[in-house]
């Protein structure tokens, strides 16, 4: 390169992280493989290039007219000097065309002047440019090795769900093979319903759990989760152990509670059979207040196991009734003089039923819902208060609600009320019979009816369960105009 090329393609020359960076806006010519981006801060070329190629453009005018005037013909020899100086430009972008198509296979030539400056500038970038993509690369290696190394799979995916790239664990998992699968839509190997709608959906709202489509004995959780620019990572986890688990759980649970009816039910028996002996004047009288214990709390016993058996059978994916259209005032007026015979008149209920509404589903399981809230109600609030019960609906779908002027729940606690054998007062609960599985069940039967709870309370002042059921599940025969009852 010519010794008098400026001062300003050193600094062009030199690394990107030498320089402050600048906003950048893409140059209008690109190469195979990379792009070139020019500084929105331009530095201009040295005004002594500009004066050094128009002296020499001027001194090829005046040497091509001196010529022409030596031969009779001025114009015609500064016509040829000026083509010769276009001619060479013309030669110069010829090799920038050249080595912008294959640019490892071409070079720019030895050259000074303006195109000596252009051609350093554009040796400048691609240097800058080929720095970037060799750090880029070695980010990818690392991000891959790291991610390769994960036990759980993932799997990039690009627009319209297009696999994109996957690591070892994914490919595994879900027999994924690089040299076919790549650029193939994930739906179109996960036939899944559940993945299905959970990618039609593009919400991507917690796990959806597929068997895998290289053996169906294993249950994997999949999960998406979006990034980029419209790109998403899915996450792959094999739950087949923890489903195995909580399979071996729940038999532990009804085999056990099976197992135990049988000595209990002997038991009971044993001891309904002395209790008329306990009366006065009887041979047992002196054993009256063991007896009436002991028969509490065999009672207290098999109202445990048998929601024991109630909550494994929920949780079963088996366990299923067939589903139909309920007469849900019916019920709800059942589990109510449930609670009034528990109360004993000793609390004030006020019911509120939107008549001719019904729900989609199965009788055992709304029955558990009814009964175990109003029950519950009963059990936490203090003698005199009032319990409110209200069934209606709307365009969100069918509602429940159960409210108490007990002693309320602290917010802390709220989250951990439907855990099994939680109980915020465990003293309290004992004593009124209560077994800590109930809003338990409340939880699962809900789930069996696609619905959700909901919980509000405030110390000292109450607590209010909501239950809310989808539209589908919901059926009015009537206007919704509500019937009251208190007492």
């Amino acid at each position: 390169m010519a010794s008098e090329q400026p001062e300003t393609l050193t600094a062009a020359a030199a690394p990107a992280e030498a320089r402050p960076e600048v906003a950048t806006t893409p140059l209008a010519v690109t190469t195979t493989g990379s792009t070139f981006r020019r500084s929105t801060k331009r530095r201009p070329f040295r005004s002594v290039v500009w004066r050094r190629e128009l002296g020499k453009l001027a001194g090829m005018i005046a040497a091509g007219t001196l010529l022409g005037w030596m031969f009779g013909n001025t114009l015609l020899g500064c016509t040829v000097a000026i083509t010769l100086y276009l001619g060479n430009h013309l030669r110069y972008l010829r090799h920038l065309r050249l080595w912008l198509a294959a640019p490892k296979q071409h070079s720019f030539p030895d050259t000074s002047g303006i195109w000596g400056e252009v051609f350093e500038a554009l040796q400048a970038l691609e240097m800058r440019n080929s720095r970037r993509k060799k750090k880029l690369a070695e980010i990818v290696a690392e991000f891959q090795a790291s991610t390769a190394a994960l036990p759980d799979g993932a799997v990039v995916l690009g627009e319209s769900g297009m696999i994109l790239w996957f690591n070892r664990a994914a490919q595994a998992m879900l027999g994924l093979r690089v040299s076919h699968d790549i650029g193939i839509r994930v739906a179109n190997l996960i036939r899944h319903p559940n993945f299905t709608n959970y990618i039609a959906s593009e919400i991507y709202e917690g796990e959806v759990e597929v068997p895998s489509p290289i053996n169906r004995a294993v249950s994997l959780s999949l999960r998406i989760i979006p990034y980029g620019n419209n790109q998403r990572l899915m996450i792959v986890r094999d739950v087949s152990e923890i489903r195995r688990l909580e399979t071996a759980r729940r038999d532990f649970v009804s085999n056990a509670s099976h197992e135990l009816r049988t000595p209990l039910t002997v038991l009971r028996g044993y001891l309904d059979m002395l209790d008329p002996e306990t009366r006065e004047g009887r041979s047992l009288a002196g054993w009256k207040m063991p007896i009436s214990e002991m028969r509490q709390q065999s009672a207290r016993m098999e109202s445990l196991i048998n929601d024991m058996l109630k909550l494994a059978r929920l949780e079963s994916d088996a366990y299923e009734h067939k589903q139909e259209l309920l007469d849900a005032s019916m019920i709800l007026n059942r589990s109510v003089d449930e609670g009034r015979s528990m109360s004993a008149g000793a609390h004030r209920f006020d019911v509120s039923i939107q008549p001719g509404l019904k729900l989609f589903g199965r009788e055992v399981e709304a029955q558990s819902i009814f009964s175990n809230l109003i029950t519950n109600a009963v059990r936490y609030t203090p003698p005199g208060g009032s319990i409110r019960v209200r069934w209606w609906s709307d365009a969100e779908g069918a509602h429940l609600s159960v409210a108490d002027s007990g002693i309320g729940i602290a917010e802390d606690d709220i989250p951990r009320l439907t855990e099994r054998f939680y109980r915020v007062d465990v003293g309290r609960s004992r004593a009124s019979g209560g077994t800590g599985l109930g809003l338990s069940i409340v939880k699962h039967a809900l789930e069996r009816h696609e619905g959700s709870l909901r919980i509000e309370s405030e110390l000292g002042v109450g607590t209010t369960f909501f239950c809310d059921f989808p539209p589908h599940r919901a059926h009015s025969e009537v206007e919704p105009a509500r019937v009251a009852r208190s007492g």
